[in-house]
């Protein structure tokens, strides 16, 4: 086994001042508790505000928490972000209320629902070829019934969860969720 080390320190909240201090404070009061994630971030409050913002940005917007949690799982494993899918597999079971059988299918970008599956696939396409999709990916979302305003949400769950995996993954953040591996 190959044992790494934090890229970055986490801050803990017990010591943390400043912003610093302002930010996993409100991450504590928001959720119960502060992930390693927003500990780790904390070292620059420019992108744990960011990641805050972003993220009650989508969670405000027309896709549900269960859709959600699956484009994140499908964009960790896509991104080999173990810290992601651990997260969203655990809040998407426990949380949204997703069967596993779906949470392990959107791993894969696939859903027994023809929508959300539609979203899945839009959302690794444009991941894998920096926004330039063709006509025809943008043509199968819609034949799904995808809409102009779920494929502007696509993007924008895309951004925030590219964010954190890409931020895991650099920072060797320590998983404090319930492991799932790649």
């Amino acid at each position: 086994m190959i044992v790494t080390t934090a890229t970055i320190v986490p801050i803990q909240p017990e010591t943390a001042t400043g912003v610093a201090k302002d930010l996993l404070d409100q991450v504590q009061k928001g959720l119960g508790l502060v992930p390693n994630m927003t500990k780790v971030m904390a070292n620059s409050p420019a992108l744990l505000k960011g990641y805050l913002a972003l993220s009650a940005a989508v969670g405000s917007g027309s896709l549900p928490a269960a859709v959600r949690e699956r484009l994140a799982i499908s964009t960790a494993q896509l991104n080999g972000c173990e810290y992601c899918l651990s997260a969203h597999t655990y809040i998407g079971s426990n949380i949204a209320k997703v069967d596993a059988v779906e949470l392990d299918a959107a791993r894969r970008a696939e859903s027994s629902d023809p929508h959300v599956a539609a979203l899945l696939r839009l959302s690794n396409a444009i991941a894998e070829n920096a926004g330039d999709v063709g006509d025809d990916a943008i043509g199968a979302a819609r034949a799904a019934g995808v809409t102009d305003t779920e494929i502007g949400e696509v993007v924008a769950n895309l951004a925030l969860n590219i964010l954190t995996n890409y931020f895991n993954v650099l920072a060797n953040v320590e998983n404090d969720w319930p492991v799932v591996g790649l």
